[in-house]
């Protein structure tokens, strides 16, 4: 047996005799209000120290969906975040049904990653596909009367017309496919002849083989050709159509040039 002094101290029993038979039996006493200064709430976490009950801390958070089960756990409610029927989506969010797009099969032999289009969100928060395709029309037409002057012999240009156009389209460039119309004037004594042509391409001769004179004599040409591959987003350009008369002879003139001028736009 020990020949020894135990002393208990604060909220400390101790039972036995200290033998082999009846050892000492150490006992101590932790009170609530001992622990519960130790105790703090953190992230996540709400804590009374009042009554010592520890609580999940749910956020109030608009869209938060967490909640408190029947059972006393956390749980997402099936269902729980907002779908709208019809807008592109499939799912309803849970886990068994995550909220995803609704695709449809790539029906075209080239690959999409190359050739397809592009969704974006506007600043607006609504999505947005790709500008739509824009076809601009644009055109002159003018007559113009002159004091019966004489067709030179050689090919020489003796008016030019023009038409302005802009691209509407901000976004893309554009094809610009123009046609030009012309017709002209002559008056042909016997045996006098006259051609013209546009832009130095001759398109029509005539020639008087009677014995008395021709007035007025006339036939409209038509051509139609791409003025310009690409015309940038916005931009602006002149089409000019010189007229060159040439062959004149005889004493043949002119007193009207008429000219169409058309540019069709095409932006895809």
């Amino acid at each position: 047996m020990c020949n020894c002094s135990v002393v208990a101290g604060d909220n400390v029993t101790i039972d036995g005799s200290g033998s082999t038979a009846n050892p000492y039996v150490v006992s101590a006493l932790v009170e609530c209000d001992d622990v519960r200064p130790c105790i703090s709430a953190g992230d996540g976490i709400d804590y009374d120290q009042a009554t010592g009950v520890i609580t999940a801390d749910l956020s109030g958070q608009a869209g938060n969906n967490l909640a408190i089960g029947p059972d006393g756990g956390l749980f997402v409610p099936t269902g729980a975040a907002t779908v709208t029927a019809g807008c592109g989506l499939t799912g309803d969010g849970s886990g068994g049904a995550p909220l995803t797009v609704a695709t449809g099969t790539w029906p075209y032999g080239c690959d999409p990653e190359t050739s397809g289009g592009v969704i974006v969100c506007g600043t607006d928060g609504v999505l947005r596909g790709e500008p739509r395709g824009q076809v601009n029309y644009f055109q002159i037409s003018e007559s113009r009367q002159y004091a019966d002057l004489t067709v030179p012999s050689a090919d020489t240009v003796v008016d030019t017309f023009s038409l302005d156009i802009t691209n509407p389209d901000l976004c893309r460039s554009a094809v610009v496919l123009v046609e030009r119309e012309v017709d002209v004037d002559f008056d042909l004594p016997a045996g006098a002849g006259a051609g013209y042509g546009h832009d130095g391409d001759d398109m029509y001769y005539t020639r008087n083989t009677g014995s008395s004179a021709m007035t007025n004599v006339h036939t409209q040409t038509t051509k139609l050709y791409r003025f310009s591959a690409s015309l940038a987003p916005g931009a602006s350009t002149t089409v000019n159509l010189p007229i060159n008369l040439s062959r004149g002879s005889g004493g043949a003139t002119y007193d009207r040039i008429q000219v169409f001028l058309r540019a069709i736009l095409i932006s895809l």
